[in-house]
């Protein structure tokens, strides 16, 4: 089953691609079908096997030789692997439904965040609803509690701080990301939403570091945050409650 949802994963991975490309140049993500964004032309079935088309291609467009980025099979194979892991975690279940449709929308977040410094305000209204209606969907059909304080605590405190932070920076912390951890908080609840602040500054200031020295990035150059919520996020999501027990029993105990 573990490599079926694998596979399933990264066909997935294949649309988030697409969204990727499409969603900041304001085109559909369902009309046209694919095309090479190099030369326009239509791609058949056989262009679009998910890493397997890239690879037997060696990375080029089948029609005007022009190279295809290293993002296409790698968001495949990752948005692939974080199914696996979450099936891992959850089973097959609503709950692996919930946090696989989250991550997928946090991989496109991410990439366009990075590649155009914005956080499109569509798929956070769409994270938020989903939120909302998959607690809804857990309290009367599958009779789960749902703790709408804390969560609402999650929303609040994610929101506020880092609205405090951007007043302080001034524009140092984008509109964006403070919508973004907001709603993030929200899923994740009070306690969960400070490990995944905490992580996201940590990731942050070493990736950062990372950047400078290869010179990926300048000094004065703009580094996303939006990307090291959504890792934070995931890290948060799937271990959290093991680094929470760990902190408190290796601080308090």
């Amino acid at each position: 089953m573990s490599f079926l949802i694998f596979i399933f994963g990264i066909i997935i991975g294949s649309f988030l691609n697409v969204c990727i490309y499409r969603m900041p140049r304001n085109e559909s993500i369902v009309y046209p079908s694919s095309y090479c964004p190099k030369c326009s032309t239509s791609l058949k079935w056989y262009d679009l096997v998910p890493v397997l088309s890239y690879t037997i291609q060696r990375g080029k467009c089948r029609y005007c030789k022009s190279t295809i980025s290293m993002q296409y099979p790698f968001v495949e194979l990752f948005n692939g692997i974080l199914y696996t892991i979450i099936y891992y975690h959850y089973g097959l279940s609503f709950e692996f439904l919930f946090y696989c449709t989250i991550v997928s929308f946090l991989i496109v977040i991410s990439f366009i965040d990075y590649y155009y410094q914005i956080i499109p305000d569509i798929l956070i209204v769409i994270i938020l609803v989903w939120a909302v209606l998959y607690n809804t969907i857990l309290l009367f059909v599958y009779e789960v509690p749902f703790n709408l304080l804390d969560s609402i605590f999650g929303l609040l405190f994610g929101g506020i701080l880092f609205l405090i932070i951007a007043l302080i920076s001034k524009g140092g912390m984008g509109g964006g990301d403070i919508k973004l951890i907001s709603v993030l908080g929200f899923i994740l609840g009070f306690k969960k939403v400070i490990l995944n602040i905490f992580l996201s500054f940590m990731i942050g200031a070493i990736s950062s570091i990372f950047l400078l020295i290869f010179k990926i990035k300048g000094i004065g150059d703009a580094i996303p945050f939006g990307p090291f919520i959504n890792i934070a996020f995931t890290i948060t999501l799937l271990f959290g409650d093991a680094i929470i027990s760990w902190y408190i029993y290796s601080f308090f105990f």
